[in-house]
C-alpha cells in the first residue's frame, strides 16, 4: 500500500472499468481505511447489441449496475460525465472536467488506465476511450489541478489547486506494483456480477479470474494468490 493514503480517486472510461481492472484493489484499500471515490467519464451508453435497448434506457442500467458494483466494494462517492460511450476526445473540456474532480475529492493518489497500451499484453485492442482517458488524466494531474491559473473558473466555484502524489496506470503492459487481492477476490466477483448488461456468462468470468493465479507470487501455503498490477507514476515527492 502506497505510504500516508487516505484518499484514492479512480478515473475509468465506463462503467464496469473499475471492478474489471482493479476490484481487488479498491476492495483491499477500503477495508485499510482509505476513501475512495469513482469518477465515470462515459455512460457506457453503446455496449449493447439487444435490438430493443435504446442508448438512453442503457445509459441508466448502466450506471445502477455501476452503483451497486460500487457498494459492493465500499465505495459511496461515484460520479459520472455526460460523454458518449466510444466518442471520448482529448480535449480541453474533458481535461477540465477531471481537473475539477481531483480538486473536489482532493485524492492522494489517482487510479487510471494506462494511455500507452494499444494491444493489452499485447493480444486484445485496448479501447479507445480507455486510452484517451489515461493520457488526458494524466495531463490533468501534471501540471493542471495543481497550477492555479488552470481553469481560474474553478476558484469562482471554490475549489483550490490540488496535487497528487501518484498515479497508477491500470491495462499496463510494463506493470512495476502489484498489489495482493488475494483476501479479497470474492468482493472483486461479487462486484462484477453486479454488471449484469455486460456480462453474458458470469460463471464463465469467475472461472477465468480465479484462474488467473500471477506465477509471480507463488503461494506459501497452497492457497491460490491473487494480484493486480499497476505502472506506478510518482508526481509529487
Amino acid at each position: 500500500m502506497p505510504e500516508q493514503i487516505s484518499k484514492a480517486l479512480v478515473v475509468v472510461a465506463h462503467p464496469d472499468d473499475p471492478e474489471f481492472f482493479c476490484g481487488g484493489t479498491i476492495a483491499r484499500w477500503v477495508r485499510e481505511g482509505v476513501e475512495v471515490a469513482y469518477l465515470i467519464c462515459t455512460r457506457g451508453d453503446k455496449g449493447s447489441n439487444d435490438p430493443a435497448m435504446t442508448s438512453d434506457r442503457l445509459a441508466e442500467l448502466r450506471e445502477q449496475e455501476q452503483r451497486a458494483a460500487g457498494h459492493v466494494l465500499g465505495v459511496r462517492q461515484i460520479r459520472f460525465l455526460d460523454y458518449r460511450d466510444g466518442e471520448l476526445q482529448p480535449s480541453l473540456r474533458l481535461r477540465g472536467d477531471i481537473v475539477r474532480e481531483v480538486r473536489r475529492f482532493r485524492p492522494d493518489v489517482v487510479i487510471t488506465t494506462d494511455p500507452t497500451t494499444r494491444f493489452a499484453r499485447g493480444i486484445y485492442p485496448n479501447h479507445v476511450d480507455h486510452r484517451v482517458v489515461g493520457d488526458v488524466t494524466l495531463d490533468a494531474l501534471f501540471p493542471a489541478a495543481g497550477t492555479r491559473l488552470y481553469y481560474p473558473e474553478h476558484l469562482v466555484e471554490g475549489l483550490e489547486p490540488h496535487q497528487v502524489s501518484e498515479a497508477y496506470l491500470a491495462v499496463t503492459n510494463e506493470p512495476d506494483f502489484w498489489v495482493d487481492t488475494t483476501d479479497f477476490i470474492d468482493l472483486k466477483i461479487a462486484a462484477l456480477a453486479c454488471h449484469a448488461s455486460q456480462i453474458a456468462d458470469m460463471p464463465a468470468l469467475e472461472r477465468r479470474i480465479r484462474e488467473g493465479v500471477d506465477p509471480r507470487f507463488p503461494s506459501s501455503d497452497g492457497r491460490p494468490r491473487y494480484a493486480e498490477g499497476f505502472r506506478r507514476i510518482v508526481i509529487r515527492r
